[in-house]
């Protein structure tokens, strides 16, 4: 069996001028635009659905953080569970707010552990010379 699909994304505008007016008023002006953007769509997942619609959304003329900042808007939202967004932050690595500070602390006590490893015998400072031996390793 042969399952063929696909989607169509389609725009059109026209400009009428006002009337009396013979011509175009600017060279920015189009009078008239027709856009159909087309994609076999059996196979599609959902982020090359996502990328299809971006550059329809580009053709119409949205600005791209535009287009993002509706994609996240789709995720981060009050209708959709923490749980979720917390998911979709795992997997591109991104911080919510409320976790600002457990990381902050997070960072402070490395910070720390760093500092102890960079110390002397009896916690005195080494110089750049000790250092460097200590991380070439003799």
């Amino acid at each position: 069996m042969t399952y063929n699909a696909k989607v169509q994304f389609k725009f059109d505008a026209t400009f009428t001028p006002t009337y009396g007016t013979s011509s175009w008023t600017g060279d920015d002006f189009i009078p008239e635009e027709h856009y159909v953007i087309t994609a076999p769509a059996a196979d599609l997942n959902a982020k090359q659905y996502f990328k299809l619609f971006e550059k329809f959304m580009l053709c119409v003329g949205m600005c791209p953080s535009s287009i993002r900042s509706g994609a996240m808007s789709l995720v981060f939202n009050d209708y959709v569970n923490e749980e979720e967004q917390r998911k979709v932050c795992k997997e591109y690595e991104l911080t919510m707010d409320e976790d600002l500070e457990d990381k902050f602390k997070e960072y402070k006590i490395r910070e720390e552990e760093i500092a102890k490893l960079f110390k002397g015998p009896m916690g005195t400072e080494l110089n750049e010379e000790e250092l460097t031996n200590l991380e070439e390793g003799q």
